[in-house]
């Protein structure tokens, strides 16, 4: 039928579905599983999935596993078996690190190992996705596409939503209008929606930059808290103003604004880490508690953009090798890197020194 949502609105439906405590489920013809995202449970819907019979497991990445010192049997999953007595303050201690100091002890945690894993990766990828701590509630069902219908569950087909999760979402020019700044009146603000219903980014373009010839260009990531607060943990904000004021000095450039917050965690996580930075734990230590990898980010996206303005290649404003490697990747030239080292502070030397050593960034 023409008006049914194909796969990508379905995982849009599906996201929203998790952030908002609805369960979802996966199915493909090696099985079905009923997923909640950890996060957003509440005790009446872990004790209705219980009701249910079976072996629920709490899907953890191995992250997240190497912090409870729990066993991760899966490679980059663990599946911690659900103590049959378990409340929803258990599911939220081991999904959410907050307490990890307080309270250590969290189990003895057994992991189940054998068996396919492959819908408890994608439950833990979705959840990533809405933005949630990556950890869901995964019970094994008999036959998916029934009891999703009897349920008004969304039904997602994995085989089909693997490869779509995997890449990036086609970007759409949406508008663009002149937008005169403080660093160059002749400004223009370009925006881009992706397909997969997710956040929009944005291009600012200074002056008339020559299509043929390497743009002076930086990948810039949102960061609520450095670029609108002024916060003085991280050097997002200098950064940014920095990069605009030499394209405006130059007279020309484009920065790219990607709403890729907490390094693609979201704000909500990243004021997570922060809250275990003040436990004692660098930003990589932090991230990889909540059961992130160091950067989450995808700069593909940035590649696209460039691509779609007209863009070959770059004289990229960065001190991340990450970024120099995926514009090669992808199609984008790096003609040159333009070091960009400001906004160090007596709150955030510490951060750098880390993004530094563990990360690799030229600072």
């Amino acid at each position: 039928m023409g008006l049914s949502p194909d796969i990508i609105e379905i995982l849009a439906r599906a996201r929203a579905d998790l952030r908002m405590g609805v369960p979802v489920v996966l199915h493909d013809r090696d099985g079905a599983a009923l997923v909640m995202a950890a996060e957003t449970l509440d005790a009446q819907r872990l004790a209705d999935l219980q009701a249910l019979g079976g072996a629920p497991v709490l899907a953890i990445t191995a992250r997240r596993a190497a912090t409870l010192k729990a066993r991760a049997y899966d490679d980059d999953l663990a599946r911690v078996a659900l103590p049959p007595d378990a409340r929803l303050a258990w599911v939220l201690a081991v999904a959410d690190p907050a307490d990890d100091l307080r309270v250590p002890m969290k189990g003895p945690l057994i992991s189940v190992r054998g068996g396919d894993a492959h819908l408890h990766r994608l439950a833990i990828l979705l959840a990533k996705t809405a933005r949630l701590l990556p950890a869901a509630l995964v019970l094994d069902l008999a036959e998916g596409a029934g009891f999703a219908a009897a349920q008004g569950l969304t039904l997602i087909d994995a085989a089909a939503a693997l490869p779509r999760l995997a890449e990036t979402s086609p970007l759409n020019p949406v508008v663009s209008a002149r937008l005169p700044l403080s660093v160059s009146e002749a400004g223009r603000l370009h925006v881009f929606r992706p397909e997969d219903g997710g956040e929009e980014h944005y291009a600012i373009e200074i002056g008339q930059p020559d299509r043929a010839a390497p743009v002076l260009a930086r990948l810039h990531s949102a960061c609520f808290t450095g670029d609108l607060m002024g916060s003085l943990k991280c050097d997002c904000g200098p950064q940014l103003r920095g990069a605009l004021a030499q394209m405006g000095a130059e007279g020309a450039g484009v920065l790219l604004y990607l709403n890729q917050e907490g390094r693609g965690i979201g704000l909500a996580n990243k004021m997570r880490a922060y809250s275990l930075q003040d436990q004692g734990f660098d930003t990589v230590e932090a991230n990889h508690r909540l059961g992130f990898e160091d950067d989450e980010r995808d700069f593909r996206i940035g590649a696209e953009i460039l691509r779609r303005m007209g863009f070959s290649s770059v004289r990229l404003m960065t001190n991340n090798p990450a970024k120099l490697a995926m514009m090669a990747q992808n199609g984008i030239e790096v003609a040159e890197r333009v070091p960009l080292k400001l906004g160090e502070n007596p709150h955030n030397h510490a951060y750098l020194a880390t993004k530094a050593a563990k990360s690799g960034h030229l600072l």
